[in-house]
């Protein structure tokens, strides 16, 4: 049994809807025989579809009565593709109902947001994972009509999740009965569950999203739930790379990675998988596979518990993130002073802002912290009340921040305590004559992170990627193979 999420590039057109098609039945037929046989599939929203109906959700706030136009564009999206696959009348007009009574539903949303004025986070919860559940019928269609038997099945039945709109997590014990109640007994009969992905909804009922990119993170929660032996991740790129291919011309598609070095990865930038989707898989020791769409003769991307065993130490990628700003405390102060960190963090915390990462001196004379742009005033501010008495007394000298930065991540696993590796990452962007405003190593070894200007961001990418002869196979540059 596996689990098959197809991102929004995969759906994104007819020919995309003929390639899936044909990647879930060969799927099928090589699943029946196996001991565990079934296939699960997790849907994106077609290509482009979630970024338009958010703008038409703000665009409403304002007064715009752009999600009109939006309502139409969708309903001829999804309308064509269905037209070119279905023959069956029947099935084609009640599908065509269906697109039209929650298209109709989204424009009675944004007309209520307009009259509101604004949008909150429950009501873009509502309108982002429109896009879902418009494509998940199309899908068990198109399925069907090329002799897949498939039904579409909606996460908020399936996913239940706290009250975290915009980024809600899962809670984990009903997730799992829901799940296995209502897709084991369609595998068992042969049917092709055709999920929603992104979306899930509260104990309540109220629907919810898992966060942007969140469809792989529901295929992981799904395919964990049912205990299926691959979890694979469909895209429009041979696996994960060695670095961004658009700033590394020569970056490669990589054989197989941990669950910690692809985490990383995730986590600083790389738009492959989303973060969170190795944490179901870890927790059920599932293999996840990162495979091409559009080459899937390609073998793709092997993650596991361990990356390459023999190449242990050994830098496997390097991925970058921009649109940041460096948060610096500083003052001398501060030295030997309990509870700055903690009083720091806390009020980040309370103005719920992420922090990407963290450098201290060792002096104890300043903490610095990275988080995003937008996020940064807010941030200063929350901290110059909290800090009001120390900055008045100078123990504290500054509380600043430093805009239009990134954070360049190296990343393989165990690196830390590899010798002339710092050496390495240190000369490449040395020689490049580029600034590294701080640096930090996370205790997993799996990370070393450098703030530069962003202006700097592709070619320090650049630079370590061919110090360390990223474009080679692993084993022929450590001499291996």
């Amino acid at each position: 049994m596996i689990a098959m999420k197809f991102g929004g590039t995969s759906v994104g057109n007819v020919e995309a809807f003929a390639q899936v098609a044909k990647i879930v039945a060969d799927a099928v037929e090589r699943e029946a025989n196996t001991e565990r046989p079934g296939v699960v599939v997790v849907t994106s929203a077609m290509a482009g579809v979630t970024n338009l109906l958010i703008e038409a959700a703000r665009r409403a706030a304002d007064g715009d009565e752009f999600y009109l136009e939006a309502e139409n564009t969708l309903r001829v999206k999804h309308h064509f593709v269905a037209g070119q696959f279905i023959e069956d009348g029947l099935e084609r007009a009640e599908l065509a109902r269906l697109t039209d009574e929650r298209l109709q539903a989204f424009s009675r949303l944004c007309n209520s947001i307009a009259v509101l004025g604004e949008v909150t986070k429950r009501g873009m919860d509502l309108v982002s994972g429109l896009g879902e559940r418009l494509a998940a019928p199309v899908l068990a269609a198109v399925l069907r009509s090329q002799g897949v038997p498939a039904e579409a099945v909606d996460a908020t039945d399936l996913i239940v999740t706290d009250s975290e709109f915009g980024a809600a997590a899962p809670i984990k014990a009903l997730t799992d009965q829901r799940c296995r109640e209502r897709l084991l007994p369609m595998l068992e009969a042969g049917v092709v569950p055709v999920v929603t992905g992104f979306v899930g909804a509260t104990v309540n009922g109220v629907p919810t999203t898992l966060g942007r990119g969140g469809s792989d993170y529901s295929c992981a929660i799904v395919g964990a739930a049912l205990g299926v032996h691959e979890i694979q991740i469909w895209t429009d790129v041979n696996g994960v790379m060695t670095a961004d291919p658009r700033i590394v011309p020569n970056a490669r598609s990589l054989n197989q990675l941990s669950y910690e070095e692809v985490a990383e990865l995730a986590y600083y930038g790389a738009k492959v998988i989303h973060p969170k989707t190795v944490t179901p898989a870890i927790e059920k020791n599932i293999p996840l596979r990162v495979l091409n769409t559009f080459q899937p003769e390609h073998p793709g991307t092997s993650i596991r518990n361990e990356g390459d065993g023999d190449l242990h130490g050994s830098v496997k990628a390097i991925t970058a993130i921009s649109g940041l700003n460096l948060v610096t405390v500083a003052g001398r102060g501060m030295m030997g002073v309990p509870g700055i960190a903690a009083r720091t963090f806390h009020s980040v915390a309370g103005v719920g802002t992420n922090v990407l990462m963290i450098s201290q001196s060792s002096s104890e004379q300043s903490i610095c912290f990275v988080v995003p742009d937008n996020s940064a005033p807010t941030v200063i501010e929350a901290l110059r009340t909290e800090f009001k008495v120390e900055l008045e007394r100078k123990y504290i000298d500054d509380i600043s921040g430093l805009a239009k930065i990134a954070i360049v991540a190296v990343v393989g696993s165990g690196m830390r305590g590899t010798p002339g590796l710092a050496a390495g990452i240190f000369r490449a962007v040395g020689e490049k004559r580029i600034n590294v405003i701080a640096i930090a190593q996370g205790s997993s070894e799996a990370n070393v992170s450098l703030v530069v200007e962003e202006r700097d961001r592709a070619v320090a990418v650049g630079a370590i990627h061919d110090i360390f002869e990223l474009h080679k196979p692993t084993k022929e540059r450590l001499g291996l193979g």
